[in-house]
Order: C-alpha cells, then structure tokens, then sequence
C-alpha cells in the first residue's frame, strides 16, 4: 500500500486538545485521511496530519484506516474514536453506506466500525463536506481561496451559494447557525435541474448533447458544466464545419477524458479557445440564476476540480457579464462577491467540522 504523510503541525501535544477526529476525503482518484485536534470551546479543527492514497490502489478503506489509527496512537498516543468521510459517491440516508463514483469498491461503515478501533463513522456527500470545510478556510490566504471582486467587504452571518463543477455540478445553500457559530449546508439537486437556452445556438447544442446522449428528456446544469459537458460543447463546435483541424485536434478527440486535454490547449487552439468562452458564459448563468434563487447575499463560492485548475476564467468579461446579465437586480448582482476554493483539502476540512459536530450533539 503507497502513501504519503503530510505533516501540518510540528510538536504535537496530545493534552493541547479536548478531543479528536478524524476526516476522511474520498475521491475516485485520491483518498485523503486527515487527523485534526479540537481546542477547548472551539469548533473548528486543528490539522495535525495527514495520509494521502492513490484510490484505484486501494480495494478498500480499512488497512487504509487501521494504518492512520495506529500512527496516531504509537507516535502521539492519540486514541481515534470518531470518523467522517466524505465521499465521492450516493450515500445512503442512513449515513453509513457509500457507492463510490469510478472505483470498484465502497464505504461501508458497520464493516468499518468491525474491523477498526473506531467508534463512531458517518458517511457525507462530498459536496457537503465541501460545504462544511468553507467554515477552516483563510479568507486572507490566496493559497484557500481566492476574491473575484476588488472592494467587496466579506459578509458573514448571510446566507451564501456554493457550486462546483467536476465529474458532475454540486450545488448547496449555506446557512449561518448562530448558536455553534458555524455555516451549514443544505443538500440539493440543483446540479439537475433545467438549464435555460437564450437563442438558435444555444437550442443547436443543446440538442446536440440530447443526442449524443441518446435522450429527449431536458439538457440539465450538469450536462453542460461537468467536464463531458466541456467535451460536448468541443465537439458541437467541431460538427459546425466552422473551425479548423489543428495539430492538436486529433490527441483531443481520440482522448478519453477531454476535458484537460481542452483546458490544456485553449491558449493555441481556436476550438479549444471558443469552448472555454461558452463553457464560461454558461458558469456565469448558472451561477447567476442561482444567487438570485437563493438571495446569497454572503456570497458565491465556486468549488470544484474545473474551477481551481482554471481559475482565471471567472475574472473573464464572459462570467462576469453574464452573472451580472439581468433585467432587475443588476445592483444585487454587482455587490455579491465571488470566491474560488483552491485549497485542496477543504472536503477533509469539512468532513472533521461534520464530525465534532456529531460529538458536541451527542454531549449535549
């Protein structure tokens, strides 16, 4: 089993800390187990260290685990009882069953609370613990999150939107509990929803994807946002006739994930360079439509693999003209700022925040 471990705090004292977690990021290409230290009437985790794996080398969580937890305890004596795993995947409602989205194997916590000195395991969505982790971030560090407006003071305690587009498009409303000082996401299904055309284009590529995809039923978000969503529009303007075949074309289309390898060459390939724009435009609708859905006055944070490997796009005339594109409420619009996580770990984050959470309710 290959891993590594990142140290985040050097010196670690076990009697510094009330209790502890342990945070779990499971994606479909990497698996992050995290342990955090909790001070004294605080709620947000400290990060202690880390394990980072290759997902597709492991056939299952457990030796993954019992490695964490026997570090913990033989170099810090440091007894894991409570975990939270965000996963890339359906979740059951129970919290204690993941189907993990491209891997062959899953999260099961009654097998993992046999066969592990845990005590305590829930199960997340992903996106949720991406909302949960926007509470661990430094709004002064460009290394967590970067500002998309200049001369917009950050408001806190008001409703904020978050989105992010990858492998699919997750959407939630964040909530301020005022009690525990912490924000609180909603889960949703906006990713699904309908996504709205304004002209002959648009309807053409729209009908485009319902093809390719074989379906009459509507065109939704996440169809046109995810990275097949990049793809589709690539190849809709490729089925035009009207852009040139250039050196990169062929590496482009005969790839199986096209969503990079488009990303990669927009800077040299006309193709690639109108996709970005339109995939830019839609981003901004969707993100405008759901601001004003939501009255996220807070905020509007854009999470997800696309948007922090390409992050100058939202500084773009093509997202900002079209977030701002409304026959009323431009001026909402125009104060609402925009954030872009790029801190990778912030699902970690929020899976150990879910996980005190838990604790502080069962205390209580």
């Amino acid at each position: 089993m290959n891993y590594t471990i990142k140290q985040h705090k050097k010196n670690i004292k076990k009697d510094d800390y009330s209790f502890f977690v342990l945070g779990g990021d499971i994606g479909g290409n990497n698996t992050t187990l995290g342990v955090a230290g909790i001070r004294k009437n605080s709620n947000k985790p400290t990060q202690l260290f880390s394990f980072h794996f290759k997902s597709r080398e492991l056939d299952s969580l457990i030796p993954a685990l019992k490695l964490v937890c026997n570090y913990s305890r033989d170099n810090y004596g440091i007894e894991l009882k409570n975990a939270c795993f965000g996963a890339a995947g359906a979740v059951l409602e129970e919290q204690d069953f993941a189907e993990l989205t491209n891997l062959d194997w899953a999260i099961d916590a009654k097998e993992i609370l046999k066969k592990t000195p845990l005590e305590s395991v829930v199960i997340i969505n992903d996106f949720q613990a991406i909302g949960y982790g926007i509470n661990c971030l430094d709004f002064c560090s460009c290394d967590d999150i970067i500002k998309l407006k200049p001369g917009i003071s950050d408001k806190s305690g008001q409703t904020k939107a978050i989105i992010g587009a990858g492998t699919g498009l997750g959407k939630s409303i964040l909530f301020y509990d005022r009690q525990n000082e912490l924000y609180i996401p909603m889960p949703s299904e906006g990713g699904h929803g309908d996504f709205p055309v304004y002209d002959e284009f648009e309807l053409n590529l729209l009908n485009f994807i319902k093809k390719s995809g074989g379906s009459k039923k509507p065109v939704s978000y996440e169809e046109v946002l995810s990275g097949r969503g990049i793809a589709a529009i690539y190849m809709f303007l490729r089925s035009t006739g009207k852009f040139k075949t250039t050196e990169y074309t062929c590496e482009i289309e005969s790839g199986e994930d096209k969503a990079p390898i488009i990303s990669k060459y927009r800077s040299v390939d006309e193709t690639c360079a109108e996709t970005f724009k339109i995939y830019t435009k839609f981003y901004g609708r969707c993100a405008k439509n759901f601001v004003l859905d939501t009255l996220a006055t807070g905020g509007l944070y854009i999470a997800g693999g696309i948007a922090s490997k390409n992050r100058e796009i939202f500084k773009t005339g093509e997202f900002i003209n079209e977030f701002e594109n409304a026959k009323n409420q431009v001026e909402i619009l125009r104060k609402i700022q925009g954030y872009v996580i790029v801190n990778y770990d912030v699902g970690l984050y929020g899976a150990q925040v879910y996980a005190v959470q838990r604790i502080k309710e069962n205390i209580r």
